[in-house]
C-alpha cells in the first residue's frame, strides 16, 4: 500500500463511522468468546433497558429530555448560567463562539475529577462533585476572564498557552485537602488546544462555512473536531502521520491494511459534539443526522451494563485491579459500551413509546443510560462509583 492510501486508510479512523462498526465488530467478537477479558450476556439488555425507561420517566416524565451536552451541567440551584450570561453580543454568530469557548474547554477539562473532590459554588451557594462540579467549576473559570487575552472581553478562550496547573487550581479550589486528579494533564490539554486552534470560538465558523443550505450533518461536526484536536492529546497514537487521539490497540479488531488492531472511540470529542449542536442551532445552522454519532465509552454507561450483568469480567479478581486506560480489558470494555448502546436505544423507545426520530440517542444518553448508570453504582458502592478502576491522564474519562 502506497503511503498515500496509508494516510486515507489513517484518517478512516477519524470518524463516527469508524467507532460504531469497529465497536460492533468487537461485540461480535466478544459474543463469540473472543475477547479474552469479557464474557456478554444479551438476555441482561432487557434489565438494563427496564432499568433505563424507568429512570428516564422519573426524571422527564413529560419525555422531553434535552440532549446529553455540557450545557446541562450549567444548570444549577434552578438557574441557567449561561442563559444568564450577558456578553454584549451583537450578532449570533459571536455569541455561538463564545459558546464554542466555554463548551470546548469545559468539556477538555471534565476528565473523571476522582472521588474526593469538590467544588463549592459562591453565587448559588452548591457544593458539587464529578461532571457537575467540574462544569460549574470551568464555567466559572471562562466567566472570570481567565482564560481571555482582553481584560474588556473577558468571556472569550484566546489565552490558552498561558494556563498552568496552578491557575486550574485555584480556579477549582483544589489543594492538598481537595484532591483534584489530573491537574497537570488538563493544562497541558488547553495549552496544546491554544497552541493548536488559536481560539475555539473559531471552529464556529469553520463548521458553518461546512453546512449546505443551512444543514450541518453532525458527524461532520466530529470530523472538523478530530482534524483540529488531533495533535492535542498527549502521548496518543499515530498512523501514517494522522495523530489518532482517543483511539487505542485491540487484537479483536482485524483489517487487511494499516489500520489493522485499530480501535477509534473518540470519546471526549463526540461529547464535544452533542455539546456543539445547540450552539450551532441557536445561530441558525440546523444539524442533522444527530445518530450519526455513537454513544459515548465512559464509566457511567460502560457501569450501567457491567452492573446489570450485560457485561462481565472472564477473571473476576480483575474488578479489584486497577487497568491501564490503554488496556486490552479497558479498550474492550469502552467499546462493547459503545456496541451495546446502539442495542438498548431501540429497546428504550420501546419501553417509552417513542420515535427514533423523536428520541435520538443523544436523548437515550442524557435520559438515560448515563442517569441509570449512576442510580445502579450508587446502590450497588458506598462511593457510587465506576465498577472497575482506570489509571487515566485525566484526558480520556
Amino acid at each position: 500500500m502506497s503511503n498515500s492510501a496509508d494516510t486515507l486508510a489513517a484518517r478512516s479512523l477519524l470518524s463516527a463511522h469508524a467507532v460504531r462498526e469497529r465497536s460492533h465488530e468487537m461485540l461480535a467478537a466478544a459474543l463469540a468468546g473472543e475477547v479474552a477479558e469479557w464474557r456478554v450476556d444479551p438476555a441482561r439488555l432487557e434489565a438494563a433497558a427496564d432499568l433505563t425507561a424507568e429512570v428516564v420517566r422519573d426524571a422527564y416524565p413529560d419525555l422531553k429530555v434535552p440532549f446529553h451536552a455540557r450545557w446541562r451541567h450549567f444548570i444549577v440551584a434552578g438557574r441557567d448560567l449561561w442563559a444568564e450570561l450577558d456578553g454584549g453580543w451583537r450578532e449570533p454568530a459571536d455569541r455561538a463562539r463564545a459558546a464554542f469557548d466555554l463548551a470546548i474547554t469545559s468539556v477538555l477539562l471534565d476528565a473523571g475529577a476522582g472521588m474526593d473532590w469538590r467544588y463549592r459554588d459562591q453565587q448559588t451557594g452548591a457544593t458539587l462533585s464529578r461532571s457537575e462540579g467540574l462544569g460549574i467549576a470551568s464555567f466559572r473559570l471562562f466567566e472570570s476572564g481567565a482564560l481571555s487575552a482582553e481584560p474588556s472581553d473577558p468571556l472569550r478562550a484566546d489565552s490558552l498557552t498561558g494556563v498552568t496547573a496552578q491557575v486550574l487550581a485555584t480556579g477549582f479550589q483544589a489543594g492538598a485537602d481537595n484532591p483534584l486528579v489530573g491537574l497537570e494533564g488538563r493544562a497541558a490539554l488547553l495549552r496544546a488546544l491554544g497552541a493548536a486552534v488559536g481560539r475555539p470560538g473559531d471552529l464556529f465558523d469553520v463548521m458553518a462555512a461546512r453546512a449546505v443550505d443551512g444543514r450541518l450533518p453532525a458527524p461532520v461536526i466530529l470530523e472538523v473536531l478530530l482534524q483540529a484536536l488531533g495533535p492535542i492529546w498527549p502521548g496518543r497514537l499515530s498512523l501514517a502521520g494522522v495523530p489518532l487521539g482517543d483511539c487505542w490497540r485491540h487484537p479483536a479488531i482485524k483489517r487487511d491494511d494499516v489500520t489493522d488492531g485499530y480501535m477509534p472511540i473518540h470519546k471526549l470529542s463526540q461529547w464535544l459534539s452533542y455539546s456543539l449542536i445547540e450552539p450551532l442551532e441557536a445561530a441558525g445552522i440546523a444539524v442533522t443526522d444527530i445518530d450519526g454519532l455513537t454513544g459515548l465509552a465512559e464509566y457511567r454507561n460502560g457501569g450501567l451494563f457491567f452492573d446489570t450483568g450485560v457485561l462481565s469480567l472472564a477473571d473476576p479478581g480483575d474488578a479489584g485491579r486497577r487497568h491501564p486506560v490503554e488496556g486490552t480489558l479497558v479498550v474492550g470494555w469502552r467499546a462493547l459500551t459503545v456496541a451495546l448502546l446502539d442495542k438498548i436505544a431501540p429497546m428504550v423507545r420501546e419501553r417509552l413509546g417513542v420515535t427514533a426520530e423523536a428520541f435520538p440517542l443523544a436523548r437515550v444518553l442524557e435520559g438515560g443510560t448515563w442517569a441509570a448508570g449512576r442510580r445502579i453504582a450508587k446502590s450497588l458502592r458506598a462511593d457510587g462509583g465506576p465498577p472497575i478502576a482506570v489509571i487515566s491522564d485525566g484526558t480520556v474519562f
